[in-house]
C-alpha cells in the first residue's frame, strides 16, 4: 500500500464564557452537551428542577438553595476540572455524574475523585426510525467536529478513490455547531479538499435532524478518532442507524462501542494510523453486505436502541435525583 504522509493539525480554542448551567446555549450551540442537556430537561419534572441545580462540566455558579450537581461531559485534565482535586470544591457539590465508567476511572487517576462521590448515567438519544439502507454505491459518513479526525479521513479516503474504490463520503463537520464557526480556519483547505473531490461531498455544519436523515442513507461512519471522548454521541447515533462503526480503541470508545464497531489499536503515529485504517476501510466497504454483517448490524441496533434510549435514561435520572432529593 502506497503510504499516506499525514502531517497534523493543532486545535484552537475559545476565550468565550460558558452559561451559569455550562452549557454554551446563549452562542446557540447545538453540541452534545447542549444536546444532552436540553433531552434532559425535557424529561425532568417540575419538582425535581426545583431541587437541583445541574450544571455541565464548567462551574459558574452554585445556588445554595439547590442541591449541586456537576454533569461531567470533558475530560480529566481539561482545566475546567482541575478545582476537583481540592477537597473543599469537591464538596460543593451532592453529586457528580459522568457519562462512561471510563471517564470516571480517568477522574479517579488523574485528580484523586473517589468513586463514591459520582455515579454513570450514559448519553443517550432518540432512536433512529428503522429504514432500508441503499443498494450500490457505499455510503460513508463523518459527522462530528473536524479535529477528532477528519485529517487522517481525507488522505484515506483520497488514496481510496485513486485506488478504484466505490464509495461515497459525506462530511458534515464544522466547529459552528459550538457557536464557534473562527475555529474552522485550521480545518479550511482540508474543508476545500472535501469540496474539490468528486467522492466527498462537504455540508458543513447542518442541524441534528438533517444528521439523523442523512445516517439513514449512509452505511459506514468512518471514524479514524483522534481526540479522546469521554462518550461519542456521533457513535451512538451511527449505531441506531445501522451504520457499521470503524475507530480505534481509544479513550471511551471501546465502551461506547460495546464491541459493535470495526475497532483497531489505536496509534500515536499518524501515518501509521492512517495506513492502518486505509486497509480497514477498504476491507468493510468490501465486505458491507455480507451475511455476518448484516447479522450483527441488526443486533447492534437492538441494542443500541434498548441501551442508549432516552426513555430509559430519563428514567434513571429520575430515579437517581428523586433518591437524593431529600
Amino acid at each position: 500500500m502506497t503510504k499516506l504522509n499525514i502531517v497534523g493539525l493543532k486545535e484552537s480554542s475559545t476565550t468565550i464564557d460558558p452559561t451559569d448551567n455550562g452549557t454554551f446555549e446563549h452562542i446557540g450551540a447545538k453540541g452534545g452537551t447542549e444536546q444532552m442537556y436540553q433531552g434532559l430537561m425535557e424529561r425532568l419534572p417540575d419538582d425535581l428542577k426545583s431541587k437541583f441545580n445541574i450544571i455541565c462540566s464548567r462551574v459558574r455558579a452554585i445556588d445554595p438553595n439547590k442541591k449541586n450537581i456537576l454533569w461531567l461531559h470533558d475530560t480529566w485534565d481539561d482545566p475546567e476540572s482541575q478545582h476537583l482535586k481540592d477537597l473543599k470544591s469537591l464538596e460543593r457539590f451532592e453529586k457528580l455524574v459522568f457519562v462512561s465508567h471510563y471517564q470516571q476511572s480517568t477522574y479517579n487517576l488523574g485528580l484523586g475523585v473517589p468513586y463514591a462521590k459520582g455515579l454513570v448515567l450514559q448519553n443517550a438519544i432518540v432512536p433512529i426510525e428503522e429504514h432500508v439502507k441503499p443498494k450500490g454505491t457505499i455510503n460513508l459518513i463523518y459527522h462530528t467536529t473536524p479535529h477528532r479526525g477528519l485529517e487522517i479521513l481525507i488522505p484515506v479516503v483520497e488514496f481510496l478513490a485513486r485506488t478504484g474504490v466505490d464509495f461515497h463520503l459525506d462530511v458534515y463537520s464544522s466547529f459552528k455547531i459550538y457557536g464557534w464557526e473562527q475555529r474552522d480556519e485550521p480545518y479550511k483547505e482540508l474543508f476545500d479538499r472535501c469540496t474539490r473531490h468528486p467522492n466527498i461531498t462537504y455540508h458543513g455544519y447542518q442541524p441534528n435532524h438533517v444528521v439523523r436523515e442523512a445516517l439513514k442513507k449512509a452505511h459506514i461512519y468512518a471514524y479514524p478518532n483522534i481526540w479522546p471522548e469521554t462518550s461519542a454521541i456521533s457513535v451512538i447515533e451511527a449505531m441506531s442507524a445501522g451504520c457499521t462503526v470503524i475507530c480505534p480503541n481509544f479513550a471511551a470508545l471501546p465502551e461506547t462501542c460495546a464491541n459493535f464497531a470495526v475497532m483497531y489499536g489505536w496509534n500515536e503515529n499518524a501515518n501509521a494510523h492512517a495506513n492502518q485504517f486505509a486497509g480497514i476501510l477498504k476491507m468493510v466497504i468490501d465486505g458491507f453486505w455480507d451475511d455476518y454483517n448484516q447479522d450483527r448490524l441488526k443486533l447492534q441496533k437492538v441494542y443500541f436502541d434498548s441501551f442508549y434510549n432516552w426513555d430509559l435514561r430519563g428514567s434513571q435520572w429520575r430515579d437517581f435525583l428523586t433518591s437524593i432529593s431529600s
